[in-house]
């Protein structure tokens, strides 16, 4: 991808390190990525600037990630239409329901592995390659 096409996508996840590694395999296969530490910060960074995907944590202080779904699938669209691929360490059923019935298209379960990441990340943001 160059610059002028590269997908973007809003990191969102309060742990420094899971956002670098995020980052670090991101940018690596093309992507731009923006961060935030929480949802609440997150919802700013969508209002003001476009993003092709959101990768969001469940647990998170302020804004956990379900309410950040909640209040993103609430506002107009084109902002509500961005897809959404949700990460966790918690891999219960109702957990993963939780997600789905907030908006989530997709729920991963951490650790993730970069070209996993990556696969699904091109998917839901419609890269060519990633």
């Amino acid at each position: 991808m160059t610059d002028d096409t590269a997908k973007r996508i809003l990191v969102v996840d309060d742990a420094g390190l899971v956002r670098r590694y995020y980052r670090s395999a991101l940018e690596t296969a093309g992507f731009e990525v923006a961060e935030a530490l929480n949802g609440l910060e997150a919802l700013e960074l969508l209002l003001g600037d476009r993003f092709d995907l959101v990768i969001v944590d469940v647990n998170m202080p302020q804004m956990d990630g379900v309410s950040f779904l909640q209040a993103l699938r609430a506002k107009s669209l084109p902002l509500s239409s961005i897809p959404v691929l949700m990460v966790s360490t918690e891999a219960a059923p109702q957990r993963i329901a939780t997600a789905s019935a907030a908006g989530a298209n997709f729920y991963m379960v951490k650790p993730l592995r970069p070209e996993t990441l990556v696969q699904y990340a091109s998917l839901l943001c419609g890269a060519r390659n990633g």
